[in-house]
């Protein structure tokens, strides 16, 4: 992880760290069984989600990990907030613990 994420914990495209676009994400994601995750508040999940997602408050730091450790961190992660600010961080997050691939929703739930 450079200083410059680790620092301000914004995620840029990395080999590990992907932005994908609503189509691309939607392609990917309409496979069997992906890992595919809501980093939004509860509330912000209930309001509505992308089919199938489950969801983990990025928020919530003490459940955060603990809910990312049950995960297969060699199998790709789908992640989404609101707008992709909080998926970014999430991103950088998810890359320091172990996880393999990471594909962001660019844009967010919003865009979605």
């Amino acid at each position: 992880m450079s200083f410059f994420t680790s620092l301000f914990g914004a995620a840029q495209e990395t080999d590990t760290i992907k932005i994908l676009a609503k189509e691309a994400f939607k392609t990917a994601i309409e496979k069997d069984s992906v890992q595919l995750v809501d980093v939004r508040t509860p509330q912000e999940y209930q309001a509505g989600y992308i089919k199938d997602a489950i969801n983990i408050d990025y928020f919530d730091q003490a459940t955060f990990q603990q809910e990312f450790d049950k995960l297969d961190k060699n199998e790709p992660v789908y992640i989404y907030c609101r707008s992709g600010n909080r998926s970014q961080k999430a991103a950088a997050r998810l890359d320091s613990l172990g996880f393999k691939k990471i594909y962001d929703l660019r844009g967010g739930y919003l865009g979605w």
